[in-house]
């Protein structure tokens, strides 16, 4: 009995060693940077499960985001959407917490997988307090300029990265065809060859592509670049009137040749994501187009990044939105979305979609094209190295060079569409000494109207108190010598502007902030009392009037009193970029990106369109040259007009 014990006491002590030793971590080719992505994606993908699948199909709104939530439903991105800030006035180190927050519960998970954090980047990280707000895309669209185009994606990437976010949803490559539609500031142009030539912000926002990199792989340079998003896909801007999220009544052809060139260039440019459009084409929803989004996006063009819906797009499918969630889940994801902006209601969408992939309404092939592209882009941006962001950006935000980059895009976007009465008489560039000066206008002191929609706020704000920049009237008065007298009035009536000896006026008018459906507008008027301060004012004296828009509005009724009309766009925090050149430090060199109509009954009308007949043609635009005259007795620069 005795002799028995030994070898049972010997396996008890080697059971025990086995049981204390701590066991060799297993090898986990998805965790491992050396292995190339393909094999990593798989390496994941075979390891999880559905409901962890779904979970990254996922993106929820920030304020119904948490720790807990990402862990416990593998939720795979969260977003800010416009004005949805962690704090008001928060800084870069608070953005950076509330992200590295929602990452750890993401990587707390059985596989860590980590999420991806997306935010409307669209005119600067414009959500942002502090931030560089560049001018909207119409602006960028008339300085026909590319490679500034390209700089304004490579800061807008570094001041979105200073905050910890790494996907930015831009560029807008809409081609507006119709300036009633509440979007067409976010649109280049429409003319398709320049909206293509400024997806070069692409290789700003993302890095420039590698000479051997495959057709259709989306890239991303480094930990200075974010992931990039071309919307919306595809004919958002051809909307019938220009009615936001309505149908675009074109053919085929028409398709391909106005508004999905720009795809075509993005892709070749590595363009991470696309995001698909509200609207209809030929009264096909968008949102279920698996012809357009299955197979021309992705099996035709070769697009290998992912794409995601708009904010609340399954929703939109029906009308009433959300009258059949079950029906729109699943139309959605078969025609191809692979990421879906839910943003709120997350458990309702996971509790759908695992239901019809349960059973098989939807196929699990769909399901792993979905999370295979998702999981593509993350290992593409270096998430899974680089899971949490650290604060060596910060200083990035809103930064000087930026504001410099900024202010040299407001003086190459504006247009001069009129300089004096006659052609030997122009009235810009302004002196900077004279007597005394008046500044008139509801947009010459708001840098809110300035900056126009999605910035701090989704509809944009009025007012100096929400931001950091210089407004015009500012700009103004570091422009002028110091002993001209510049006086300010939002209106002043008649009586005030002739008895007051002004050598010239400024009026800087144009529309209030607005963004989406709410500006879609019939009428395309000047905001009130915008056209009365320009009766008082030009019907008195020399003026420049200033028009701060997100496209042509009606203004031929006025043009015989002004002598002088700028085209600003939405110049953003940088307006002292308006006076450089009204001021003659920097000569005008826009062109207009859109045709200017006389009558929106002429609406839409296109450059090409047998009834063309505008106030100013498509790529109008007076040009002149820099000059360093400081008063009035020196001679007014001689002038010249050009089209593209």
């Amino acid at each position: 009995m005795a002799r028995s014990r030994v070898p049972i006491l010997i396996m008890g002590v080697v059971l025990w060693c086995c049981l204390t030793t701590p066991a060799k971590a297993e090898y986990m080719k998805y965790k491992d940077p050396k292995q190339p992505i393909p094999v990593r994606i798989q390496d994941l993908l075979d390891r999880m499960t559905l409901e962890e699948k779904i979970g990254q199909m996922v993106q929820i709104e920030r304020e119904v985001a948490s720790a807990e939530v990402m862990k416990e439903y593998f939720i795979g991105s969260v977003l800010s959407g416009g004005g949805s800030v962690p704090a008001p006035q928060a800084s870069a180190e608070t953005w950076i917490n509330m992200v590295n927050d929602f990452q750890r519960g993401s990587l707390s998970t059985r596989l860590g997988i980590p999420m991806i954090y997306g935010i409307d980047s669209v005119h600067g990280n414009n959500n942002v307090y502090k931030a560089t707000i560049f001018p909207h895309n119409i602006g960028l669209g008339a300085s026909r300029d590319p490679e500034l185009v390209k700089k304004i994606g490579a800061a807008t990437a570094l001041e979105t990265r200073a905050t910890g976010i790494p996907y930015a949803f831009a560029p807008c490559i809409a081609v507006c065809r119709d300036p009633r539609w509440g979007r067409c500031y976010e649109s280049y142009s429409e003319d398709p060859q320049i909206v293509q030539d400024m997806t070069d912000i692409i290789p700003g926002l993302q890095g420039g592509i590698p000479t051997d990199s495959p057709k259709g792989v989306p890239f991303v340079a480094g930990k200075n670049n974010v992931v990039a998003c071309s919307k919306h896909y595809v004919g958002d801007g051809g909307t019938t009137k220009g009615i936001d999220e309505n149908n675009t009544v074109i053919d085929w052809q028409g398709l391909l040749s106005i508004h999905m060139p720009a795809y075509y260039t993005s892709i070749m440019k590595g363009v991470s994501t696309v995001m698909i459009s509200y609207s209809s084409w030929n009264e096909i929803k968008m949102h279920t187009n698996r012809e357009l989004i299955t197979g021309f996006l992705k099996n035709t063009l070769g697009f290998k990044g992912f794409v995601i819906s708009d904010w609340e797009g399954l929703d939109r499918i029906t009308y009433p939105p959300h009258a059949n969630y079950s029906y729109s889940i699943q139309a959605g994801i078969h025609a191809g979305i692979d990421m879906i902006m839910v943003p709120y209601n997350y458990k309702e969408f996971i509790d759908g979609l695992t239901f019809h992939v349960k059973n098989n309404v939807i196929p699990m092939s769909r399901i792993d094209d979905a999370v295979r592209r998702i999981l593509r882009v993350k290992f593409v941006v270096g998430l899974f190295e680089n899971p949490l962001a650290d604060n060596s950006l910060v200083d990035q935000l809103g930064s000087q060079e930026h504001r410099e980059l900024a202010r040299e895009a407001v003086r190459k976007s504006l247009v001069l569409l009129k300089n004096g009465q006659s052609l030997n008489q122009p009235l810009l560039p302004l002196p900077k000494k004279t007597s005394k000066i008046l500044v008139a206008g509801s947009h010459a002191d708001d840098l809110g109207y300035q900056c126009g929609g999605w910035t701090m706020e989704w509809q944009g704000f009025n007012g100096n108190n929400r931001t950091i920049g210089t407004t015009i009237l500012a700009a103004i008065k570091n422009t002028v010598d110091p002993s001209t007298n510049v006086v300010y009035k939002e209106n002043p009536n008649a009586e005030f502007v002739k008895s007051n000896n002004f050598s010239y006026a400024i009026v800087v008018v144009g529309e209030h902030p607005y963004a989406e459906t709410d500006g879609d507008s019939m009428n395309l008027t000047i905001a009130d009392p915008g056209p009365t301060t320009i009766r008082n004012v030009c019907g008195a004296m020399k003026c420049v009037v200033i028009i701060i828009s997100g496209r042509p509005v009606v203004i031929e009724p006025y043009l015989a009193s002004i002598d002088a009309l700028v085209a600003a766009w939405l110049p953003g925090t940088e307006g002292q970029g308006v006076a450089d050149v009204v001021f003659g430090d920097y000569g005008f060199t826009g062109k207009l990106p859109r045709t200017w109509f006389k009558t929106v009954d002429q609406l839409p009308m296109n450059v090409g369109d047998p009834h063309y007949d505008p106030l100013y043609p498509f790529g109008f635009g007076i040009t002149t040259e820099p000059t360093t005259r400081q008063s009035d007795d020196n001679p007014f620069l001689s002038i010249s007009s050009y089209f593209n």
